[in-house]
């Protein structure tokens, strides 16, 4: 049996696949379109991304060429240094965010129908006090 995270972020695929498709966003899977959530704030550099997702810099030149092709995220040039290039989200990436954001709100709305207002409380504030948990122990990071 998987890890729960695991299960639970596999239970959410098919859901956010549907959201994507009947918002006529096309080529973007789940998978990917995490890679956005740290774009959402400003454009980065290509290495800065692959740090704060925790994988390759190759991993992320992939995903920002697939994304790129698909009119999720543009590469321009940063003013600061005329030899490198900014990744930002264009506006149907923002769309991609907004879509992620309201299929996980009814996520949540569905979740607390099903346990009811005080435990589904006590569901987030144990998840919470896990997540503060994994956060104060740094991830190793890939290179």
């Amino acid at each position: 049996m998987p890890a729960l995270v695991q299960l639970l972020a596999s239970a959410g695929g098919p859901r956010l696949r549907a959201a994507f498709a009947e918002a006529g966003l096309e080529g973007i899977r789940p998978a990917q379109a995490i890679g956005l959530v740290p774009l959402a704030a400003g454009g980065l550099h290509a290495s800065d991304l692959a740090e704060r997702l925790g994988v390759s810099r190759q991993a992320v030149a992939q995903a920002v060429t697939a994304m790129e092709r698909h009119r999720y995220v543009t590469r321009v040039p940063d003013p600061a240094d005329a030899r490198a290039r900014i990744i930002e989200l264009t506006p149907r990436g923002r769309q991609v965010l907004r879509v992620m954001r309201t299929n996980a709100l009814a996520v949540q709305k569905r979740w607390e129908k099903l346990l009811g207002e005080r435990r589904f409380g006590e569901l987030r504030k144990s998840l919470q006090i896990l997540l503060e948990a994994e956060l104060d122990e740094p991830a190793p990071v890939r290179q």
